[in-house]
């Protein structure tokens, strides 16, 4: 029998190869679904002070999401998080994209 290299594994049936390259899988992405996401900005803006008339700066609350994400690069959930929220009347985008607001409905759905 041939030896084992490391990070490769003899099949058991043979094939076109007899051996296979182990894959590692990535790790589960539980905001990927806009709507989690949408709920998870709705929650960080409900927690974040506004600076005035409600507006909340959106580095504000992307710093706080994008460290619930550990510093893993690239974030399209963000935008789909932000495009959700704002389709279903929880979070108002400002229409230069610098700040967001609470929503009466976003309310809502904290119950507050």
């Amino acid at each position: 029998m041939a030896a084992h290299r490391i990070g490769v594994e003899r099949l058991g049936e043979p094939s076109e190869s007899k051996w296979c390259s182990v894959t590692k899988f990535a790790t589960s992405r539980p905001l990927a679904d806009p709507e989690a996401a949408a709920r998870k900005l709705v929650e960080i803006a409900g927690a974040t002070p506004a600076v005035q008339d409600g507006r909340i700066y959106i580095e504000r609350i992307n710093s706080q999401f994008v460290a619930l994400l550990k510093g893993s690069k690239g974030h399209p959930e963000f935008g789909n998080g932000i495009r959700y929220a704002v389709e279903r009347g929880w979070l108002e985008l400002h229409e230069s994209g610098t700040y967001v607001r609470l929503a009466p409905a976003g309310k809502d759905l904290l119950g507050a």
